[in-house]
């Protein structure tokens, strides 16, 4: 599906860079020459002044549907933003929205605007004479254009389209939810679930691998709902204070929230080393950047651009039928270290 997809879009920029090149061709204007005395190498000014009127009615259309097809890619990617997460349609929504908004612009300039080429010298303008001609010399910039409502409408739906396809992401910046971020669906006495909602049980978390679990009877999509169960020799768990084994790892079982606290990516893999001491000592990684995580040691960074530790949830062991259950709340907040997360804890 991604292979079709990018294909798909090679095709969509290849064929619209080949309709940009074929409206971009420069045809002969009108030439107006201008006038003026002999310049100071010699040269007669009628020999390198010129001016080009296009007066292309073609053109004039071609730059409104260039920047009318801007506004409405801009626009696309502002739907797309809000209602899907497809990386790669947002990403060709944006470059097509922008590749209009240029080739508008090259064609404006070449086959539109006059295109003028004047050789003369600027004296400083002391006259108020010489700042009218300086004044009509510029409203001249508008000569040969026909249709400057509808470029200016044109160019009004790109303004919006574009620039609000440029400001929406700016909601992305980080989370504006205050204290919500620390609500989590785990408490005391949740059970600890697998993918499929059967209880993990003590017996089926063994050294050298690691679990994936989840809050029974809440969404596994929310943030804090994922954790990865992992098994510690007790002679090598060395938690930080204030966490009791018997509280936070039964059996030496330890749970830490499944959410890197770098960029958010989802905690994949665990390192176990063969060949101790010569190897490093087991941790959990982020596959996306690297960041390493102790879990001897509260999950504390050993490697990697992480700011924090991975916030951990204490456990417990039901005697009745030996399975996992939740024994409090998160130690800290789930997720990357934000503004508003202190990266120095140890939580």
């Amino acid at each position: 599906m991604n292979q079709l997809m990018k294909a798909f879009a090679w095709q969509v920029i290849e064929k619209f860079r080949a309709a940009t090149l074929w409206l971009l061709r420069i045809e002969p204007g009108e030439l107006r020459e201008a006038s003026g005395e002999q310049l100071e190498d010699g040269t007669d000014p009628q020999e390198r002044n010129s001016r080009r009127l296009p007066r292309d009615a073609r053109a004039e259309l071609a730059l409104a549907g260039l920047l009318v097809a801007s506004g409405a890619f801009g626009v696309v990617f502002i739907v797309l933003y809000a209602l899907d997460d497809n990386n790669q349609f947002l990403g060709l929504s944006l470059g097509l929205s922008l590749m209009a908004a240029a080739a508008a612009l090259i064609l404006a300039g070449k086959r539109v605007t006059p295109q003028e080429q004047l050789v003369e010298e600027r004296p400083e303008l002391v006259h108020e004479a010489d700042a009218r001609d300086s004044e009509k010399l510029l409203s001249e910039g508008g000569e040969g254009i026909s249709r400057r409502r509808l470029i200016t409408g044109a160019a009004a739906v790109t303004g919006l389209g574009l620039g609000g396809a440029l400001l929406v992401p700016i909601a992305s910046s980080g989370p504006n939810v205050g204290d919500a971020i620390d609500d989590t669906p785990w408490h005391r006495g949740r059970p600890v679930v697998d993918v499929n909602g059967n209880p993990i049980l003590a017996s089926d978390i063994v050294e050298k691998t690691f679990v994936t679990g989840f809050p029974q009877g809440a969404n596994p999509e929310m943030l804090a709902s994922p954790i990865v169960i992992v098994k510690v020799p007790l002679e090598q768990l060395h938690l930080p204070d204030r966490r009791a084994a018997d509280v936070w790892a039964p059996q030496g079982i330890v749970a830490y929230s499944k959410i890197c606290t770098h960029a958010g990516c989802a905690i994949a893999l665990y390192r176990n080393p063969l060949f101790s001491p010569h190897e490093p000592r087991p941790a959990l990684v982020c596959p996306c950047h690297y960041s390493t995580f102790d879990p001897a040691r509260g999950a504390e960074v050993i490697f990697g651009p992480a700011g924090r530790s991975l916030p951990q949830l204490p456990l417990a062991i039901d005697p009745a039928t030996g399975a996992l259950v939740a024994n409090g709340g998160y130690s800290g907040s789930v997720g990357p270290a934000w503004f508003n997360t202190n990266r120095g804890s140890s939580a």
